[in-house]
């Protein structure tokens, strides 16, 4: 049972964290100047909301605490 568990945690953790990277990836190409307008507070609140999200994400690993949901705000919405 517990070896099921452990083989489910790292079959699903590498697509998210596969996902996650790749979307990191995409992501960087928005710093392309040519292509997109953009403030340094608005890259400033971007990078924000995923540093937050990713340290809920750890301390979710590291004491088992309900994860917190951040998201950056489109303005155009």
């Amino acid at each position: 049972m517990e070896n099921e568990k452990q083989e489910r945690f790292h079959r699903v953790a590498a697509k998210r964290t596969n996902r996650v990277l790749n979307d990191l990836r995409l992501l960087s190409g928005c710093a392309n100047r040519n292509n997109y307008s953009y403030t340094d507070a608005e890259v400033a609140e971007m990078f924000s909301a995923i540093d937050n999200a990713l340290r809920s994400a750890k301390a979710s690993f590291q004491s088992g605490k309900k994860k917190t949901s951040f998201s950056f705000r489109d303005n155009e919405d």
